[in-house]
């Protein structure tokens, strides 16, 4: 079965990746693309997009090699159970020339299993939005937040930045001069970190600024602190320790105390050198000191060994996990 190809795709937002694997590892492919989320971009959109990338990820590969697939993909359930939407997923695999049946799970999972085969842990991501997923059989089970920017998303790169953001005002109102953090904000969002002779002018500004954009965009301003906190801002500091403290709090609501097995940090604010990532693993560390921590990887490669591990006549699909899925630095 070693010349065996499945296909995984990591379908997000902003991006489509693809990626055609052998049961050896060998990669015969990779593809990419513009954001596939249906929810985001509407089905035929996605589905176009979905092609783009399944296309260049086969064209060096004869699709009837392809014995499986798997699409990780945000709001799976909404997509499986949307006709239409499902409808225009079924014609891009078709059009990309494979006959083989493929699976559809929520990107929780697929980012879990890029970065441990264990068939139960839990998986913590903190991107723009932030959410817990507790794993069983290597299906999704129980989840916490993942609310969205207005009723959730505790500790997530929309929080930090609302967070900052809330903060300034708050210095501004007291009449305090903004420290660090608070200037680079106010640079951001105003291109001038100077605070007006009458603060209230500067406050009026600043939630216009905040205000005539979607508030999900607050998101941008994630970097500042964590820049603020690599140099040990104290405001910045505070910010990722209350943000470490909530997506904890957000296992801790699926994940029962004493739990050994693995957590997998996933998204952008988690898999990088950042210090919240650092601050989430010391706080799971203290909550759950016998647990494995890891990082999720490459979510087409996750998503193409959950492809892998259902194919019959695979005997230890977590033997496959090394091959298919690359470790971790």
């Amino acid at each position: 079965m070693s010349d065996t190809v499945v296909v995984g795709l990591d379908v997000g937002g902003t991006s489509t990746r693809a990626l055609a694997v052998t049961l050896a590892g060998e990669r015969l492919g990779t593809g990419r693309a513009g954001g596939g989320n249906p929810t985001s971009h509407g089905a035929e959109r996605a589905a176009a997009e979905l092609l783009t990338a399944l296309r260049a990820a086969l064209s060096g590969v004869d699709p009837a090699r392809v014995r499986a697939g798997t699409i990780g993909l945000a709001g799976a359930g909404r997509l499986l159970a949307d006709p239409a939407g499902r409808a225009a997923f079924d014609g891009a695999w078709r059009d990309a020339g494979l006959r083989c049946p493929y699976a559809v799970h929520g990107d929780a999972l697929v980012a879990y299993a890029s970065g441990t085969p264990s068939a139960h842990g839990t998986v913590l991501i903190a991107g723009t939005g932030a959410i817990a997923a507790q794993v069983r059989d290597l299906r999704l089970n129980r989840v916490a937040d993942g609310h969205g920017w207005l009723l959730g998303d505790a500790g997530s790169g929309f929080w930090l930045g609302r967070e900052a953001v809330r903060r300034l005002l708050a210095d501004l109102d007291a009449g305090r001069a903004p420290g660090p953090l608070g200037r680079r904000v106010l640079a951001e969002l105003l291109g001038d970190e100077r605070v007006a002779d009458r603060p209230r002018d500067t406050v009026d500004a600043v939630v216009q600024a905040v205000t005539r954009r979607p508030p999900v965009e607050l998101s941008r301003l994630a970097p500042l602190v964590v820049a603020a906190a690599v140099a040990a801002e104290p405001v910045a500091a505070g910010l990722i320790g209350a943000a470490a403290g909530h997506l904890a709090d957000s296992a801790a609501r699926i994940r029962p105390a004493g739990a050994v097995d693995p957590v997998v940090l996933g998204g952008g604010l988690l898999t990088g050198d950042t210090p919240l990532a650092a601050a989430v693993g010391a706080e799971l560390a203290r909550r759950w000191p016998d647990a494995p921590l890891t990082t999720a990887g490459d979510g087409a490669a996750g998503a193409a060994w959950l492809a892998a591990r259902d194919l019959p006549g695979v005997a230890d699909p977590a033997a496959l996990h090394p091959l298919l899925v690359p470790a971790t630095p």
